[in-house]
């Protein structure tokens, strides 16, 4: 990765204290240190003897944790006879712990016991479902080895850390081998990734949910984002449908078409095109059935519309400038003998008598025959009434006076 020629980088070494626990920067101070070197480091706790898992290398330094501490020496044959001496300690001590708690009955688990470099402390890690009171085994475990006794709890995922083991998948423990610190995980994980949800088949050996969920739930989410859901309306090349199953690594669906809900077809993702996402709510409109994209239905359809017949009176002629053209083209290209006559063109004719009609003056009442105007009546016939007027007048409202 190509770093930022304005960030400014820290020289650092990888250090850890045990096998299978957290590595730590140290500052090297000069030293030139290999991957497995046994050194000598500075901590809040004093010297403490640690191994080396990555040489000297370069980090930006926003990723340091201030303050650096150093590495004080590499590890001389003295301080390998002190550590082989403190391991032996701790075994013995765990061994008189374990009885000490079996007397005094506490509701408590012990997990390891640490031995200080310096041999100043020893220190016990428990797990207990509650509150523990441990004073008495504090006074008893000091009594004994004549140093000071700390006890500390702990959760059960690092217990499976410090402890090791083999997972369901057959392997050691993602914990106790290369997980430095521990990723959240939820239940939602196993919903996204469509596992069963029975806590023995998705529980580590912890109890709790098993690490490796947190893997692949980016990779789901992204295939989340690409596959319709369930129950959703989709258009397939073989026609309409709903999506009864979503296979998200094949990136496929079964669809149950909708003119043949017996038959199920698998499709591609891409090979589909969504309608409706999700299921039908009840104030959701109706989709239309001419939209059908995929399968062609919906191209037949607005192609028999457009066949359709027409009438003619929606009819709007438009002229371009090359119509035009030809038509003055042609007009020049008449004969001399027939150039006073009209010529046969129904468009033209058509314009004409509409502009004459518009242009015609308008026959009054007098102008017109009253033979013309009005049909004759019978002499016992009553006349007719405006029946347009009498409604009129009928639901007029009176004026005042009247």
């Amino acid at each position: 990765m190509e770093q930022n020629p304005t960030t400014q980088l820290v020289e650092v070494v990888d250090i850890q204290f045990r096998t299978g626990q957290k590595v730590y920067y140290f500052s090297p101070a000069g030293l030139k240190l290999q991957a497995g070197d046994h050194v000598i480091i500075d901590t809040a706790r004093g010297p403490e003897f640690g191994i080396c898992t990555a040489g000297n290398h370069r980090i930006p330094e926003k990723d340091v944790i201030v303050p650096l501490r150093n590495v004080l020496r590499l590890a001389t044959a003295q301080d390998e006879r002190i550590v082989a001496e403190n391991r032996e300690k701790e075994k013995r001590a765990y061994e008189i712990c374990m009885q000490k708690i079996a007397e005094q009955q506490l509701d408590m688990q012990l997990v390891s016991a640490e031995a200080a470099f310096d041999g100043s402390k020893l220190l016990f890690f428990f797990t207990a479902d509650e509150r523990v009171d441990f004073r008495e085994l504090v006074k008893n475990l000091a009594s004994v080895f004549h140093t000071r006794i700390e006890l500390r709890q702990i959760g059960v995922r690092d217990k499976a850390k410090m402890v090791g083991g083999l997972g369901i998948c057959g392997r050691s423990l993602c914990c106790a081998s290369f997980l430095d610190d521990f990723q959240p995980v939820s239940i939602k994980m196993a919903k996204t990734q469509n596992l069963s949800l029975n806590p023995t088949k998705i529980s580590g050996t912890c109890g709790r949910l098993m690490c490796c969920l947190k893997y692949e739930q980016d990779a789901y989410e992204d295939l989340l984002r690409n596959a319709p859901k369930a129950e959703s309306f989709v258009d397939t090349p073989e026609g309409r449908g709903t999506v009864t199953e979503v296979d998200l690594l094949r990136q496929r669906v079964k669809v149950r078409l909708e003119d043949q809900p017996e038959t199920i077809i698998s499709v591609a993702n891409e090979e589909i095109a969504i309608l409706r996402s999700g299921k039908a709510k009840k104030n959701d409109p109706p989709i239309p059935a001419d939209l059908a994209p995929i399968s062609g239905n919906g191209k037949r359809l607005r192609k028999e519309r457009e066949d359709a017949p027409v009438f003619l009176d929606s009819i709007k002629f438009r002229y371009s400038e090359e119509t035009i053209a030809e038509t003055a083209q042609a007009e020049e290209e008449i004969p001399e003998e027939s150039a006073g006559e009209p010529r046969k063109n129904p468009r033209r004719n058509r314009r004409i008598r509409s502009q004459n009609r518009e242009h015609a003056p308008r026959e009054t009442a007098a102008q017109t025959p009253a033979s013309a105007a009005e049909p004759a009546q019978d002499a016992g016939q009553k006349p007719r009434k405006n029946h347009y007027h009498h409604r009129r007048n009928h639901h007029r409202r009176p004026k005042q006076g009247e």
